[in-house]
């Protein structure tokens, strides 16, 4: 059964870190980490931040010495949009199917019987149940008889 591809879009994510720190998060039904990025900036905020730099925001005349009084919490957003955007496409990649043909040449071996890739670590094709140690025996056999 093939497996379904995400439907999470990373920069949906981000976009919602960005307008409210978690809700990238939660988008991603990442309830802890969407509650601990709350958190963090609430936390920042209030240790870090001056009240009245907030009130001169929400009252719309800000300066740029007051978006440097916030600049504590905007770290700990960007920090929560970049983490929101990481998660979501490495769920992306993750859920993607696996390309035909594209496993590791280096450990990869295949078997001799109905030739797919085998774990070069098992004994046994785990396709077919060939025992791989009686396929080589077999065939060393083959080559001394002349």
């Amino acid at each position: 059964m093939p497996r379904s591809v995400s439907q999470k879009r990373p920069w949906l994510a981000a976009l919602l870190a960005a307008l409210v720190t978690g809700f990238g998060h939660l988008y991603l039904r990442r309830w802890r980490r969407a509650v601990g990025w709350l958190v963090l900036s609430v936390a920042a905020t209030a240790l870090f931040v001056d009240p009245a730099a907030i009130d001169e925001i929400l009252a719309g005349t800000a300066t740029p010495d007051v978006l440097l009084a916030v600049a504590p919490s905007l770290f700990i957003t960007g920090l929560s949009v970049i983490d929101a955007y990481l998660l979501a496409r490495a769920h992306v990649v993750q859920s993607q199917p696996p390309v035909e043909g594209a496993a590791d040449t280096d450990d990869a071996i295949s078997c001799p019987h109905c030739g797919k890739d085998v774990d070069p670590e098992l004994d046994f094709c785990h396709w077919c149940t060939t025992r791989l140690d009686d396929l080589e025996r077999e065939r060393s056999d083959e080559i001394r008889e002349p």
